[in-house]
C-alpha cells in the first residue's frame, strides 16, 4: 500500500484534488472529515470540551456549536492550543485506524489530507507528499470571492500558515492550481498514473509472508 500525505496552503485547492483523485480510485482520508467526527456527541474530545468550556460551546441538541467555541478559543492562543491537545490526538487516533483498515482491505493508494502536515513535522509518516499550491494572489482572491472573507481576515489567514516555497522542496508532488477544473483534472490524472506505478512496484518488491 502507499500511504500519500497530500497538503496545501488554504485556498490551494487541496480539497478539490482530493475528490479528484477519489473519483479516480485513491481511498481518501480527510482531516477535517475526522476532525468533525471526533466531536461528534457521544465522543471523549466532546465531553473534555464541555468540561473545559463549559455548555456555552453547545447547541441545545448537545452538539458542538463551532461558532461559539471559535469565538471562544481562536483568539486565546493558550486556549487554542488546550483544544488543540484534545482534538488532535483524536484525530491521529481515528486516521490510523482507517489506515490500519485499508491496509487490511488491500487498498492500493491510501491519501491523507493532512492541511498541517509540514508544520506538525508529520513527512515521514508518508511515503510520498502532494503539495497543491497557487501564487498568494490567487488564493487571496479565492478566500474573498469563494469564502467571502474579508480582506484582512484573509490576509491574516494566509500569513500564518508556512510560505509554500519551503514546502515545495520537501514535497514529492507540487500541483500548481492556477488554470481551470479541466486543467486541473489532468494533472491529477497524470499524479494517479503515478502515484499508481509507485503502489505497483512496492507491491512487487515486498516481501512474501
Amino acid at each position: 500500500m502507499l500511504l500519500v500525505g497530500l497538503t496545501g496552503n488554504i485556498a490551494g485547492g487541496k480539497t478539490e484534488v482530493s475528490r479528484l483523485l477519489g473519483e479516480l480510485g485513491a481511498t481518501i482520508i480527510d482531516s477535517d472529515v475526522l476532525a468533525r467526527e471526533v466531536v461528534e456527541p457521544g465522543t471523549p474530545a466532546l465531553a473534555a470540551i464541555a468540561a473545559n468550556w463549559g455548555n456555552s460551546v453547545l447547541a441545545p441538541d448537545g452538539s458542538l456549536d463551532r461558532e461559539a467555541l471559535r469565538s471562544t478559543v481562536f483568539q486565546d492562543p493558550d486556549e487554542l492550543q488546550e483544544l488543540n491537545e484534545i482534538v488532535h490526538p483524536e484525530i491521529e487516533k481515528r486516521r490510523d485506524e482507517l489506515i490500519a483498515e485499508a491496509r487490511q482491505r488491500g487498498d492500493s493508494v491510501v491519501v491523507c489530507v493532512v492541511p498541517l502536515l509540514f508544520e506538525k513535522h508529520m513527512v515521514e509518516e508518508f511515503d510520498k507528499i502532494v503539495l497543491v499550491d497557487a501564487p498568494r494572489p490567487i488564493r487571496f482572491e479565492r478566500l474573498q470571492k469563494k469564502r467571502g472573507m474579508e480582506e484582512a481576515e484573509a490576509l491574516r489567514m494566509i500569513a500564518a500558515q508556512m510560505p509554500a516555497e519551503l514546502k515545495k522542496v520537501r514535497a514529492d508532488y507540487v500541483i500548481e492550481n492556477t488554470g481551470s477544473i479541466a486543467e486541473l483534472r489532468k494533472e491529477v490524472e497524470k499524479l494517479w498514473d503515478d502515484l499508481q506505478n509507485e503502489a505497483a512496484v512496492r507491491s512487487e518488491e515486498a516481501p512474501v509472508s
